[in-house]
């Protein structure tokens, strides 16, 4: 049975999302205002689920599902990951955000969400410096060159206005691009290195964002300094076991999605291993967000925040950009029924 009046659904498209050029500061607000939905449980999110055509270490697809419920919708963001695309003049992830609303399943939006699954992991790496990295935080440190890094440094210096920032890919064409791009764009110089541990050493604010074809230890833990946040989220592990030795605080993004018997990630030995359990895992960054744990509390504090990917910070970008949509009269109205 259909409905006696059309419904349409908006359609934004890369050119669209483009065009709408959310707004450093409009970024972080709208994932910040859904993280701290998820620490009031006021959000629902169902861990990731993957699908291997072939090879992990080639490329897969991500699947991501939520509801924020402040702003009345569910999401469910397909996202393929294909280390090799530069090959073929692609983006290595492309997406696909699907919006619902939630009390009738109804669909409300399909977006490009290739740009969003940049700018968020971008602002979730820059929110958890906000609150767990010491505030005259001065030098930067990041490893990898994909997507997702430029709205890491660029939203991290938007909070911190580094006197430094150093990068670090495997090849030399993709660290010297990445350095020209953010040097226009910020307006500062950017140290380019040809190893991982001259990028590391000593840094304030450390991110690892590699792409290996299978675990290995490349982030030395004696490299990280006292006082340090150390952001890492290769989908395979990058660092030491002995990482979470040195930290006072470990923070992730949703705990649900770390647990044991999962695939991939950062820290997944941690936790296969009991070095990384719920009981000892200091909160979830919603938690901090939203007021009930506290974040970085001195100085001297060595923390370590890792996050999988979040669901809830595409839905709220994904509401941000059809918020403007609406206002500037961007995308196209596709009848549904």
């Amino acid at each position: 049975m259909t409905s006696s009046q059309p419904i349409h659904i908006t359609f934004l498209n890369s050119e669209d999302v483009s065009r709408l050029a959310l707004t450093d500061d409009e970024i972080l607000t709208a994932v910040e205002d859904a993280l701290r939905a998820q620490g009031n449980r006021q959000t629902v999110i169902e861990p990731r689920v993957h699908l291997v055509p072939e090879d992990s270490a080639k490329g897969h697809f991500n699947v991501l599902r939520g509801v924020v419920k402040p702003l009345g919708l569910a999401g469910v963001k397909v996202v393929g990951d294909f280390v090799n695309n530069f090959e073929r003049g692609l983006p290595s992830e492309m997406a696909v955000l699907n919006l619902f609303d939630p009390e009738t399943g109804m669909p409300r939006a399909i977006l490009d969400a290739t740009a969003i699954t940049d700018m968020r992991t971008g602002a979730i790496t820059a929110l958890g410096a906000k609150h767990l990295a010491r505030r005259n935080s001065r030098t930067l440190g990041h490893i990898g060159a994909r997507g997702t890094a430029y709205w890491n440094v660029r939203l991290l210096d938007h909070l911190f206005d580094f006197d430094e920032i150093r990068v670090h890919s495997r090849r030399p064409e993709s660290r010297e691009a990445f350095a020209a791009r953010l040097s226009a764009d910020l307006g500062k110089k950017i140290i380019v290195t040809t190893d991982w541990e001259t990028c590391v050493r000593g840094a304030d604010i450390v991110v690892e964002a590699s792409r290996l074809p299978k675990p290995q230890p490349m982030l030395k833990t004696d490299w990280i300094k006292r006082g340090a946040l150390v952001v890492p989220y290769g989908t395979m592990s990058a660092v030491e076991l002995s990482l979470t030795d040195i930290m006072d605080k470990v923070v992730v993004d949703d705990w649900g999605q770390c647990r044991k018997g999962l695939p991939f990630g950062a820290l997944r030995q941690h936790v296969e291993s009991d070095r990384l359990t719920e009981e000892n895992l200091h909160a979830e960054l919603g938690q901090i967000v939203a007021g009930l744990k506290p974040g970085r509390e001195s100085d001297a504090e060595t923390n370590l925040f890792w996050h999988r990917g979040l669901s809830l910070s595409d839905i709220a970008l994904g509401h941000a950009l059809l918020t403007k949509a609406a206002a500037q009269g961007v995308g196209q109205s596709l009848r549904f029924i």
